[in-house]
């Protein structure tokens, strides 16, 4: 992985991206609605909820003239739909675009549009996995400044192909080719298959936080950022966030760990994990209001694949994870380290091979280092090894990842299993209650 050659492509055909000078604008973290959504609608106390939901959406969405039956045609199904689990594994991608375009509202400004226009950047990239059993659940966010190869990928108006790239920017794959380069950038570099797809943008977080009543996020010290909007001045402690208020938490770089994207990420999985504890334990479960109004705004707000056209999709894969446990859902941070030839990016670690392993052996793990660079668990507690998981099945044909460089240490089974990640591969679990750390 760290040897890729330094060999740079302008791709045929893609479209240009403004951006603008200052690092603040380019910050984006709304990816996190679909999945606090697809968590959200997975964890109702009954399926009839969740079915209603899906009913009540699907009928929302729909456009024009109301056909009646006619004579000899058979009228449509009016019943609500009996929703259950997906079958199997899931693998899921989510990238959020920094895009402005049609937002309106506060990023109408020629400063917001020049920062940002057109399809945008996938700032945000996570991979949902779930486990073949359902019995764990892994999402692995992937660093903006990723140097990777981007293979060719079809042009998102389908005339012709947009050429790929040697080693490029990770976050450049949106805009070069569209939702579906991004899936293929991800599955090349992780070995999974990915059927599942969707582009998120910065509209629907103040939705999703006001849809849960707020999120409840611990703060080890405050977090000051001037350079999101609104800005942000939260002082230590507990503080719920809402609307506006939570997407630049999301959002924000320079406030919070080093100031880096890579802290960032950590602080985005002290939102997730605190969004997913108050689904499970806050009330949420309990609210068929609530969660009607999650399933809402994830239709509103999202560009899927046309494999998740469908609502209901959506929630079957949603239920996959209703009894998983927060235990087992792990949030991680894809392994890198500097890039030698740029001090401002990122190339993947050895360690990248062990999760990647992970993934394609659909096996759970078991994280062993820090919460990351802006996050701090103040019970200071080792992260607990999921739990009632059954050994994987044989993938003795499955896909293939590339070797541990030479000297790595290589993961190690924990048992039914399990496999224990390299300490150099920072994230948490749902279960554990970290906190921010701003930065000072």
């Amino acid at each position: 992985m760290t040897d890729l050659p330094r060999r740079h492509q302008r791709a045929k055909g893609a479209p240009a991206v403004r951006h603008g000078r200052l690092p603040r604008r380019r910050a984006v973290s709304s990816v996190a609605k679909l999945l606090a959504g697809v968590v959200a609608v997975a964890l109702v106390s009954t399926v009839s909820v969740a079915a209603y939901a899906v009913w009540d959406v699907t009928r929302s969405v729909q456009t024009g003239v109301k056909l009646v039956a006619l004579p000899g045609h058979t009228a449509l199904p009016q019943d609500i739909p009996n929703v259950g689990a997906i079958d199997g594994g899931v693998n899921l991608l989510l990238a959020g675009t920094d895009s402005r375009t049609g937002l309106g509202g506060i990023y109408q400004s020629s400063e917001e549009q020049d920062a940002s226009s057109g399809a945008g950047n996938n700032d945000v990239t996570m991979l949902l996995h779930i486990a073949q059993d359902h019995k764990s659940m892994m999402v692995v966010s992937f660093p903006r400044d990723l140097m990777v190869e981007i293979p060719d990928c079809p042009s998102p108006d389908g005339q012709g192909t947009v050429y790929g790239s040697d080693y490029a920017q990770f976050n450049t794959a949106l805009s070069r080719g569209g939702l579906a380069c991004v899936v293929l950038t991800v599955e090349q570099l992780t070995g999974v298959q990915i059927p599942f797809a969707a582009t998120v943008n910065f509209a629907g977080v103040s939705a999703l936080s006001n849809a849960v009543g707020g999120v409840t996020v611990c703060l080890a010290s405050p977090v000051v950022d001037e350079y999101t909007n609104p800005p942000l001045d939260l002082p230590a402690g507990d503080s719920t966030l809402v609307g506006d208020q939570a997407l630049s938490f999301l959002r924000s770089r320079h406030g919070v760990g080093d100031g880096s994207d890579l802290g960032r990420i950590s602080n985005q999985q002290v939102f997730l994990s605190a969004l997913a504890r108050k689904i499970v334990s806050g009330g949420v479960l309990a609210n068929p209001v609530q969660l009607y109004a999650l399933a809402k705004a994830v239709v509103s707000n999202v560009t899927p694949s046309e494999s998740l056209r469908n609502p209901t999709t959506l929630v079957e894969i949603a239920l996959a994870v209703k009894d998983t446990g927060l235990q087992n859902m792990v949030f991680l941070q894809y392994p890198t380290v500097g890039d030698p030839d740029n001090v401002n990016r990122v190339i993947p670690s050895y360690a990248a091979d062990a999760v990647n392993e992970a993934l394609v052996k659909d096996q759970p793990v078991k994280l062993t280092g820090s919460t990351g660079r802006a996050a701090e668990d103040p019970n200071a507690t080792n992260t607990p090894a999921p739990t009632d998981t059954a050994p994987p099945a044989d993938t003795s044909t499955g896909t293939p990842t590339t070797p541990p460089a030479p000297g790595a240490p290589t993961p190690t089974p924990t048992g039914a299993g399990t496999v224990e990640l390299p300490d150099t591969v920072t994230g948490q679990t749902a279960a554990q209650q970290t906190c921010t750390k701003g930065n000072d």
